[in-house]
């Protein structure tokens, strides 16, 4: 059930417990209000010089929390994960393609990560596309340097700067989302590519499906 409006007692508990040196967690716990509505009240109350101090080591240990439990995550992702076998990287590819790629007999893809992009470049070549065969083109916002734009999805996907074939220049200013720009990577005569993926696409879901069918009639 969603919360109550909030009334203006409530506005003057959670500032009172700003001021006297609570964390964002604890106010949360104390109130029960949500963060973004306490972070609204909080986020210009000044802490009493007195609590100033209890409130910053309870950041500190809170942002020291957060590095151990990311770091905890990598290790874990390493152990489950560890090395990528030629197989991963196909499914890798199957999933990219599956989730941004376009699904009209064109292969192409489009997006503004790069890491994403550059995934997804380095396992086409696992079935046999080539740098060659790759028709880079990017679309950016009149905000964003051309030049600079043009360099680093070269110097991301290796590839001399001329192979970016065209810049398309949208209306907007989005240089503080969008860098670089998007990338779309297009494969010339990519119909057999096209269909292989499509394929393992279709591959992926069958198995899934037979899965889930099977779970039923285990438990029927």
């Amino acid at each position: 059930m969603p919360k109550s409006k909030i009334e203006s007692v409530d506005i003057e508990k959670i500032i009172k417990l700003r001021q006297t040196g609570h964390s964002l967690p604890e106010i949360r716990k104390i109130t029960g209000r949500g963060g973004s509505t306490i972070f609204k009240y909080i986020k210009d109350v000044q802490v009493l010089p007195e609590y100033a101090e209890i409130l910053r080591v309870k950041q500190g240990g809170s942002i020291e929390r957060s590095k151990r439990k990311w770091l905890e995550a990598s290790q874990e992702a390493n152990r489950l994960m560890g090395n990528f076998s030629k197989r991963d990287k196909l499914f890798i590819l199957s999933c990219l393609y599956w989730g941004e790629g376009s699904k009209q007999y064109d292969l192409s893809l489009n997006n503004s990560d790069p890491g994403l992009i550059k995934v997804f470049v380095e396992c086409l070549q696992i079935i046999g596309v080539k740098k060659s065969d790759l028709r880079i083109t990017l679309r950016i916002y009149e905000d964003i340097n051309k030049s600079k734009a043009i360099t680093f999805w070269a110097n991301l996907l290796n590839l001399p700067e001329d192979k970016i074939l065209g810049v398309s220049l949208l209306p907007g200013k989005k240089k503080g989302k969008l860098q670089y720009g998007m990338c779309r990577v297009r494969v010339a005569k990519g119909a057999v590519y096209f269909k292989l993926i499509m394929s393992m696409i279709d591959l992926i879901k069958s198995n899934f499906s037979r899965r889930s069918s099977m779970d039923r009639t285990s438990h029927s």
